[in-house]
């Protein structure tokens, strides 16, 4: 349970902060677009930890995937939105 609701959130925070990126940066090199990513992922651990999630008993690969999965996310969803023109 703990593995899906961490993978779950690292996707919802992922495409949020595409979406964040999309408003706030006027171009794809403005630095907003990973201040929203990087907001993204440190917003997570209080999340987690309000969800239930010891986030202390966390360990450095757990926290590799968090940030990674919401950069990958992230990634993909702003280059969409970004071709896309939306």
């Amino acid at each position: 349970m703990r593995g899906l609701t961490v993978t779950t959130l690292t996707a919802v925070a992922g495409i949020a902060a595409a979406f964040g990126s999309n408003e706030l940066a006027a171009t794809p090199d403005a630095p907003q677009g990973i201040l929203v990513l990087a907001v993204a992922i440190a917003a997570q651990f209080p999340i987690l930890r309000v969800i239930g999630i010891d986030t202390d008993d966390l360990s450095a690969k757990d926290v590799l995937y968090i940030g990674f999965m919401t950069f990958s996310l992230w990634f993909v969803s702003w280059g969409i939105l970004l071709t896309t023109g939306a």
